[in-house]
């Protein structure tokens, strides 16, 4: 197993189109150009599961900080349209979910690859979230975040 690539402040953020719960395609450059926020791309292992939904809850509670201060949050993960409607759906989550089932975009961002769980080495999404600044360069990257404060983390380093 190999070591995923991590990006760094300044580095172009890879552009991509993936689809929404509701079926529709969003890509990231569209979605810079056609707002003029700074996205905040949080990836996320598996809808429905509990430090999944305690940071897509910790996101959705804090949204109003976040847009007030000219962010869009999308959150990613490799699940079916399917799943994301449920998980959206249940925990009425109110900002973008986007599956990545062939984990493309998670491999481009470097929130898929080799990650210690329970102590023994597997392929799998890496916790990550990077700040996207409207120019289309990663403006902050964190990578094997926990769920658990990690929006707080977020915010404090944002200044918001």
């Amino acid at each position: 197993m190999s070591e995923a690539i991590r990006l760094e402040p300044g580095d172009r953020a890879p552009d991509f189109t993936l689809t929404d719960a509701d079926g529709n395609e969003v890509n990231l450059g569209k979605v810079l150009a056609d707002t003029g926020k700074k996205v905040v791309l949080y990836f996320y292992p598996a809808a429905m599961t509990p430090g999944c939904t305690t940071q897509a809850c910790d996101f959705r509670d804090n949204l109003r900080d976040f847009d007030s201060a000219g962010f869009t949050v999308l959150g990613i993960s490799p699940d079916t349209t399917d799943k994301l409607v449920e998980f959206r759906d249940k925990e009425g989550l109110t900002f973008t979910l986007l599956g990545d089932p062939d984990k493309d975009t998670l491999r481009a961002y470097g929130a898929f690859g080799e990650k210690k769980n329970y102590g023994r080495l597997v392929q799998g999404v890496i916790r990550s979230t990077i700040i996207v600044a409207t120019d289309g360069t990663v403006d902050k990257a964190f990578y094997n975040v926990k769920a658990t404060g990690h929006v707080d983390r977020v915010k404090r380093e944002l200044g918001l």
